[in-house]
């Protein structure tokens, strides 16, 4: 019993990837998400996933970098609570109620290598990157730390067009591999999600979850709240809120 190693035909790495990814074969052309007039099947939300992780990877985003996002409950949040590891980094949604102060320690902090703002909060970001750039600055830490690429996450029913920088959410989907294969999980102890408290009496504290417990954590959620097969639900919980309890 002492020389039965782990291989393939009996242990894979626990990680909620593996969930998407079945979703996508067994429910390929069921409804996975219904916002506004735009709907999504399983097998497009995992391409759409793909492909905003080979875009990612085109950033030069990769293991263990932090990937940020201050946005409310709209699909692309949804969708990088997937591809953000699939391109191997890690997920840092960010609480939208935040003043840009708190935002800024966030981004320095997390040293966020790329920052994803939903078009309503560009304001609020804008002033939070000002804030990051002064003080690194008069840290003397800007040849450490750069700052974040920022991407903007305009409407996906009726855009916008509001724009902070160069590149927006649906052109770096556009642009992706669809047949992207994503970073192999070697470790289920590898982070995949960075979160931070409010800092109600001081600056906000940092707290990792691994694709294991967030993988059981679903698990535990489903079995808990007895949920059925094949459901359809309204979502109301922000996903900025421990990545939505991980029903997410």
């Amino acid at each position: 019993m002492n020389e039965l190693p782990k291989c393939e035909a009996n242990y894979v790495p626990l990680t909620p990837i593996t969930l998407l990814k079945r979703a996508s074969e067994v429910y390929g052309d069921r409804i996975s998400i219904i916002y506004a007039s735009v709907r999504f099947t399983w097998h497009q939300t995992y391409e759409r996933c793909r492909r905003l992780a080979s875009s990612l990877r085109s950033l030069n985003v990769g293991k263990n970098d932090v990937v940020s996002v201050l946005a409310p409950n709209i699909p692309a949040l949804y969708e990088m609570h997937f591809s953000v590891p699939m391109a191997g980094a890690v997920l840092n949604t960010i609480n939208t109620r935040l003043d840009a102060k708190s935002i800024a320690t966030i981004l320095r902090h997390s040293e966020a290598k790329v920052f994803f703002v939903d078009y309503q909060f560009v304001p609020l970001a804008r002033d939070a990157l000002r804030l990051l750039m002064d003080d690194l600055q008069i840290s003397g830490n800007s040849s450490e730390m750069s700052m974040p690429l920022v991407a903007v996450i305009d409407d996906i029913d009726t855009p916008t067009q509001v724009r902070l920088g160069e590149l927006e959410y649906e052109q770096l989907v556009y642009q992706g591999d669809p047949g992207y294969v994503h970073e192999e999980i070697n470790d289920e102890w590898d982070p995949i999600a960075l979160n931070y408290t409010s800092g109600t009496t001081s600056e906000p504290k940092g707290v990792v979850y691994s694709h294991r417990g967030a993988y059981l954590s679903t698990l535990s959620l489903i079995l808990g709240w007895e949920m059925k097969s094949e459901p359809v639900y309204l979502w109301s919980l922000p996903m900025f809120h421990c990545n939505g309890w991980t029903f997410a």
